[in-house]
């Protein structure tokens, strides 16, 4: 039996959904009570505002971000966890895009969500480092220990700010699945220079994974 969500979470997701098609400056509060067919009232119930909104939905960003992320365990394939991390970076950066497309105004308008979003990100790039440094045990990377956190960082930067920078190339582009792939392939890419000849033809098949996948999306949002 499907479970019924609850308003609360209705406005959640109507909000991510909204926020992503139209862009969230232009989405009001009374935009997505008229999307759920309720009154602003029945809204601000359950929200103080729209900030209010954006917070929640940052927490859920969070909770997702946290749990998957993780390093591969003792018996696990060191190049499994890699394509794991890919695939967390591709189902974030599609399912909250509009957070990525405009993520310095986000955080501005609310300061309190931009000290939350520091702390979260100093523990997702501690993990995305113990990512690396398993990866670099394993020999399926070749690089000095220390540039492991200066790497993670350039990961990071990417991911961060790759909506955006498409956002800044052509600002009418509606962003798809297919210039999502694009970024995890400039992620991809990052790894190429550093990949052992042992693991460079997993490296290669995880490039061509993901070229597939792009042209796939391509073919359907045409």
């Amino acid at each position: 039996m499907e479970k019924k969500l609850r308003t609360k979470d209705k406005i959640v997701q109507a909000s991510i959904e909204l926020f992503n098609a139209q862009g969230e400056r232009q989405v009001t509060t009374n935009h997505i009570a008229a999307h759920l067919g309720i009154s602003p009232g029945n809204l601000y119930y359950h929200f103080r505002n729209k900030e209010d909104i954006l917070r929640h939905i940052f927490k859920e960003y969070t909770r997702l971000l946290e749990s998957r992320i993780q390093p591969p365990g003792d018996n696990a394939e060191a190049l499994d966890a890699l394509a794991n991390y890919l695939d967390v970076v591709f189902e974030l950066m599609w399912r909250f895009h509009f957070f990525y497309a405009n993520l310095p105004d986000i955080l501005a308008r609310d300061p309190a969500l931009h000290k939350e979003y520091q702390s979260v990100q100093e523990h997702v790039l501690a993990r995305v480092i113990r990512v690396l440094n398993a990866l670099r045990q394993a020999g399926v990377i070749e690089m000095p220990e220390q540039e492991t956190s200066e790497f993670a960082h350039t990961i990071k930067l990417v991911v961060t700010f790759w909506i955006s920078y498409l956002k800044t190339q052509a600002p009418e582009q509606i962003i798809d699945q297919a210039s999502v792939y694009q970024g995890v392939l400039k992620v991809l890419l990052l790894f190429k220079p550093y990949a052992s000849p042992a693991a460079m033809p997993r490296i290669l098949q995880l490039q061509q994974h993901y070229q597939r996948l792009a042209r796939q999306s391509e073919s359907v949002s045409v």
